[in-house]
């Protein structure tokens, strides 16, 4: 990240336990730009709720700082939270309530136009369900119904945790778009937490990677796919293994021998072209020649089981 960054969530030597034998997280240091779409990726357990809930000022921090909007967070700002939007989990709702009535409540509570009520259903694709009882709601309509309470104070931060748990593929897509709208059009800083990448890829500006409660990476979407690039490979199978491994280590590639195939650290596009050159001239037939690209996913997992 660029230093010049404007920093919407900065943490500081983070440190947290729910008891004092062992630690949930350790030393986290969040840095998050402003109008970033930041995924906060880790399997189940990682930490990353956790975390959430200190930044919203559920839990109290072990040790370290939280900082939103360039103020430390301490007390009960109430200037710094009303400018932020949440949804942890799976909302809270008023069952026997319509979800109307769920976003009425809490627009009167944060003093909110009724006006606002129906422009955030409209955005969630909820405005001809507004009149129906929450009780009959499926549970992707309770999740967008949690993203328009988020929504409801037209928010500079948005908090997301699995926030599209329940949702059908094409409910997936709206909520992808509709988010990018919001960071691109609006200038929103989103901190979406997941424990899917496949999706999440398709969507962040910025990554961080939370396992056991430590930070394993922490950059943009561009610099993980650098790392993914890095650990892919040119598979190759000739008829003379071990003279090719000579003249691609002659031409500083970086070889290794595998049970049935060469191995070729891949390096770039031009990379294919050279290999199969040098071979040729040498008279080595070449059965195969694959790149085998590394994918988001497999980066995250080699990460995360290390």
């Amino acid at each position: 990240m660029q230093n010049n960054e404007e920093l919407i969530i900065e943490t500081s030597h983070l440190s947290f336990g729910f008891s004092k034998d062992k630690n949930v997280l350790n030393d986290i240091d969040l840095k998050i730009p402003k109008a970033a779409i930041y995924g906060f990726l880790g399997p189940n357990g990682a930490g990353k709720t956790t975390t959430i809930r200190i930044l919203l000022n559920l839990l109290k921090p072990g040790n370290g700082s939280v900082s939103i909007f360039g103020k430390t967070v301490s007390g009960n700002p109430v200037d710094l939270f009303s400018r932020i939007g949440a949804l942890i989990e799976t909302p809270s709702l008023y069952e026997h309530l319509t979800g109307l009535d769920n976003l009425l409540i809490t627009a009167k509570m944060r003093n909110i136009q009724k006006s606002r009520l129906l422009e955030v259903l409209n955005i969630v694709q909820l405005k001809s369900s507004g009149h129906l009882y929450v009780k009959d709601y499926s549970l992707g309509m309770k999740q967008r119904l949690g993203l328009a309470l988020a929504l409801l104070s037209s928010p500079d931060l948005l908090i997301l945790d699995e926030p599209t748990n329940g949702l059908d593929p094409n409910g997936i897509i709206e909520t992808r778009e509709l988010l990018l709208h919001l960071s691109k059009d609006h200038g929103v800083t989103i901190l979406i937490s997941s424990h899917l990448l496949s999706e999440i890829e398709k969507l962040v500006s910025h990554i961080g990677i939370l396992n056991q409660g430590k930070m394993l990476f922490q950059g943009t979407i561009e610099q993980l796919h650098e790392i993914s690039q890095e650990q892919s490979i040119i598979e190759i199978d000739t008829n003379q293994n071990s003279l090719a491994i000579q003249i691609l280590l002659d031409n500083n590639h970086i070889v290794k021998h595998g049970k049935e195939f060469l191995e070729v650290k891949y390096l770039d596009k031009y990379q294919l072209s050279d290999v199969i050159a040098l071979l040729a001239k040498a008279g080595v037939a070449i059965y195969r020649i694959q790149l085998i690209e590394s994918s988001l996913e497999q980066t995250f997992l080699s990460f995360v089981n290390n």
